[in-house]
This record gives structure tokens, C-alpha cells and sequence, in this order.
């Protein structure tokens, strides 16, 4: 057991696991590195193995059967304080985060941070709010009933990794559930400050534990054992497809949200400012958002004028640190991950495809990428049809609506989608024939905490958000009582 902490831009972090409310160490240790600023060691963090899961599920196997019986209004009073307390110390978090990730610091602390807080006062709220469903058949009386699943499994992705944890860990502590969490390895060090703040909150032991390290060691050994009862994941569909395995091997269920490639759809009757406008936003975190529509498709007779007032929207863009107020480009997260986008436009490039502008690396020793449009010679090519998740679009015209939402359904991804358009009929056309878990039109990334979310295809499985999570982190139960039973 310990408590190492290294110094993350002034703010002290626990570099071990924490397993039953105390820090715990690994016979060996990863190096964790800031993408600002490559030669900077950030911490060398425990490196968990089957042994650390272990003990993190012992500890989530113990505390459940306390937790579940605690009852629903004293559990979201746990979680309202963690809530306050993030709210506390979202300076501290998005300094760390920052650091460790590289999203832009001016939206961590105005935006993404407190949205951590506002996860778990509202699954929270929703979880005491429940009202079960109740009706009369057969002279019975019914009503269906939620039970907590059991300790649950959460598997996070490196960007975002302090919200994105909080989105799932949120429904499924207000549930009744245990939780063991698995960060990424690349952004580990603000899923620990989570873990101080829930001591903090007074959580027991053993509900909310932190296992750090790589998914084919620790990882791995989670989602495979037998005493997990839930799965929550966000990655890539490769990996997705793994868990997936691992999961049904146990009869576990499994959510999983593994990326996009969505359509950014502009008719020719759109205001076309607005649209460029908010196209050029999805260079916006370097392109790391799997929400980004990062396939424009535009209507042919508007493609000159779209495109210039896109091309000069995008020159609006800031690479720089992103600590900085007027950066709006940040690094990529790690050195291997610039490599696999670059790797994905110069493929492109020798296959045929037209560089529009971008195409490589600001200069030789950052993460930076330049924001890049590519025109492809085919719809089937690789730039079109992969997730690329770095500052890369694709750029395609089409003729007519038929032709818009064909192109719009043409990849095996379907997580979001977005189309311009004056016209309230196209716009529900689009809605109803498009496949995408969530479809903005004339807008972007408003998002309802209450709303499902998710993919189609190999953008994942299951829905998260709202009344939906809770039921995946619960098991259902048909209550029926004869209607003479008297209460005796």
C-alpha cells in the first residue's frame, strides 16, 4: 500500500490503484507523459495485472451486497457530494487533464469538468425519481421493479477520460452497483483525483475502485472474470469486439461505444456561414471526438461556395499549447497515435485521393497535425471508411437527397450525424432514414443528459443515458401480487 503522488502542474496525484478505499501499488510502473510536451514525465503509474483486478473485485464483490440494500435516496446523497466536490475542484482536475491529455484547458475548466459533477447529480436524481412501471391483468396487480446488477466493470478512453468515466460510472453507483474502473494508459492521472474526491465523499469501501494499466494485462483479466455482472466500454471497435467475447463467455451484459465516422450533410438552400462555421469545429480537439462529423458531404451546386467559406473558417484555427486562451487546436495524445494518422492521408494520397489542404505534422517535434480535407477519388476509400480520429475530414458532393442520404448510410459506422438544411422536410427525412444513434440537424454536440446514447453498427452496442442506463445497471423484475391478497 501506498501513497506516491508526483506533481502534475502544482497539483499532487496518486500514481497507484485504488482498491477498498486505499492506494495500492504494482511490482512495476508505466510511464505516463504529457502529448505539450513529449520529453516531460508526468508519473511512472501502477501497472496492474490479473493480481491488482483481483483485489479490485474482491473489494467491489464484498461492498455490493451493503451498497444495493443502502437504498436509492442515501446512495444519491453519496453522489451528490462527490457532485459538490468535483464542482470544488474542477481548477485542479482540468490543470491535470490538460497536462495528461492535452484538451483544450479553457473548455475542461468552462465546460467538460462540470459535467462530470452534473452526471452524477442527475443519474442520481433520475435513479431516486423512478417511478416503476404498474398495471392490473388477470386479477393481478403488477409492477416492475429494479434490482442492482452486481459489480460492474468500466473500461474508459483517453480523451475526455475524467467525463467520459463519470458518464458511466455516475448510472451505475446510483443503481447500486460497485464499480471497478480501468482507465486509458495514455490519460490515467484525472480518473485518480476521482478516486480522492469519492474518499473524500465518504463512498465505503470497496464501491468505487481505480485499477490502472493495459488492457491485454489488466484488462483483460477484468471483463473475463466470472463475478462481473456488467460491462461498460469506449474504444475501438477492435478492442470492442474482444470484451464482447470475453462477455458473453460469462453471460455478461455488455455496452460499448466504439467510435464513428459521421456525415456533416449540407444542403443547398442551408446558410452556408453557419454550417462552414460549424464544420470547421470538428478539427476542434484535434479531431479527437468521436462524435465529430468528419465526412462532409455537400450539395454540388453549392460546393465552390461552401468550400471557400469552409477553407476560410478552418485558417481561423490556433495549434498551439493548449493552456493557452487563444489555442483551438491541440496536440495529438501520443506519439503512436500521430504516426496512425498520418500513416491514414499519406495511404490516401498514394491511392489517389486529393489533398485539399493539411496533409502533415506542424513541425518535427510535437504531437501537432495541421487540420486537413482530403477529396476522395471513390467512396470506398479508406479515408472515407475508417475512423481516422485526428483533424482529417473528407470531402464529397452529392446531387439530390436520394444520392445525400445514401452517402450518408454508406459506412459500417453509425454513431451521430449532422445536416444543414432551411427546409424542415428534408430535415425529416434525414432524421427518419439516416442510421446514427443521434442526429443533429442545424446544430452540434447539444446533448440531453436524459436522451439515449449510442451506435449503430460497429459503432456500438446498447444505449447509455438517462432511464436507459439505469435499466442496463439494473436487473428487471416482474413483481405480480394476486388483487385479494389482503395486507394482513
Amino acid at each position: 500500500m501506498s501513497e506516491e503522488r508526483t506533481n502534475v502542474g502544482g497539483v499532487a496525484v496518486a500514481t497507484g490503484h485504488f482498491i477498498n478505499n486505499v492506494r495500492v501499488t504494482s511490482p512495476s510502473t508505466f510511464e505516463d507523459r504529457s502529448p505539450l510536451d513529449w520529453s516531460l514525465k508526468l508519473a511512472d503509474v501502477a501497472r496492474g495485472t490479473a493480481h491488482e483486478a483481483d483485489l479490485a473485485l474482491r473489494a467491489a464483490v464484498d461492498a455490493f451486497p451493503t451498497w444495493a440494500a443502502r437504498g436509492v435516496k442515501k446512495r444519491a446523497k453519496c453522489l451528490h457530494r462527490l457532485a459538490d466536490l468535483i464542482d470544488e475542484n474542477i481548477e485542479r482536475i482540468a490543470i491535470v487533464e490538460t497536462l495528461d491529455m492535452a484538451m483544450l484547458e479553457e473548455s475542461l475548466r468552462l465546460r467538460v469538468i462540470a459535467r462530470g459533477a452534473r452526471n452524477f447529480r442527475a443519474y442520481a436524481d433520475l435513479a431516486r425519481s423512478y417511478r416503476s412501471r404498474r398495471w392490473r391483468s388477470n386479477g393481478t396487480r403488477n409492477r416492475v421493479l429494479r434490482m442492482p446488477a452486481g459489480p460492474t466493470v468500466v473500461i474508459t478512453p483517453w480523451n475526455a477520460p475524467f467525463m467520459l468515466s463519470t458518464w458511466k460510472c455516475a448510472p451505475a453507483l446510483a443503481a447500486g452497483n460497485t464499480v471497478v474502473l480501468k482507465p486509458a494508459e495514455w490519460s490515467p492521472l484525472s480518473c485518480s483525483l476521482l478516486m480522492d474526491l469519492a474518499l473524500e465523499a465518504e463512498f465505503p469501501p470497496g464501491v468505487f475502485n481505480l485499477v490502472q494499466g493495459f488492457g491485454n494485462e489488466v484488462g483483460t483479466a477484468l471483463v473475463s472474470d466470472p463475478r462481473v455482472r456488467r460491462i461498460s466500454f469506449t474504444g475501438s471497435p477492435e478492442t470492442g469486439r474482444s470484451i464482447g467475447i470475453a462477455a458473453a463467455k460469462n453471460l455478461v451484459p455488455f455496452t460499448a461505444e466504439l467510435g464513428g465516422k459521421g456525415p456533416f450533410v449540407v444542403y443547398a438552400d442551408a446558410d452556408l456561414n453557419a454550417a462552414a462555421e460549424k464544420a470547421a469545429l470538428m478539427y476542434d480537439d484535434a479531431g479527437q471526438v468521436c462524435l465529430a462529423g468528419t465526412r462532409l458531404i455537400v450539395e454540388e451546386s453549392v460546393r465552390d461556395e461552401f468550400l471557400d467559406r469552409f477553407t476560410r473558417a478552418t485558417k481561423q484555427h490556433v495549434l498551439g499549447d493548449s493552456r493557452e486562451s487563444t489555442t483551438t487546436i491541440s496536440p495529438l495524445i501520443h506519439p503512436e497515435h500521430l504516426a496512425r494518422v498520418q500513416g491514414f492521408v499519406d495511404r490516401s494520397l498514394e491511392a489517389g485521393d486529393t489533398l485539399i489542404f493539411g496533409g502533415k505534422r506542424r513541425d518535427v517535434e510535437g504531437l501537432w497535425f495541421e487540420p486537413t480535407l482530403i477529396e476522395p477519388r471513390a467512396n470506398d476509400a479508406e479515408i472515407v471508411q475508417r475512423e481516422i480520429f485526428g483533424p482529417v475530414l473528407t470531402f464529397q458532393t452529392f446531387q439530390n437527397e436520394d444520392e445525400a442520404i445514401a452517402l450518408a448510410n454508406s459506412t459500417a459506422y453509425g454513431l451521430t450525424a449532422m445536416a444543414f438544411t432551411s427546409n424542415r422536410k428534408k430535415a425529416d427525412r434525414f432524421g427518419a432514414e439516416v442510421r446514427a444513434g443521434t442526429i443533429w440537424v442545424n446544430c452540434f454536440l447539444v446533448r440531453d443528459l436524459s436522451a439515449p446514447f449510442g451506435g449503430t453498427g460497429i459503432s456500438g452496442i446498447g444505449r447509455e443515458g438517462g432511464d436507459y442506463a439505469l435499466d442496463f445497471y439494473s436487473d428487471l423484475k416482474t413483481y405480480q401480487v394476486r388483487e385479494d391478497t389482503t395486507h394482513g
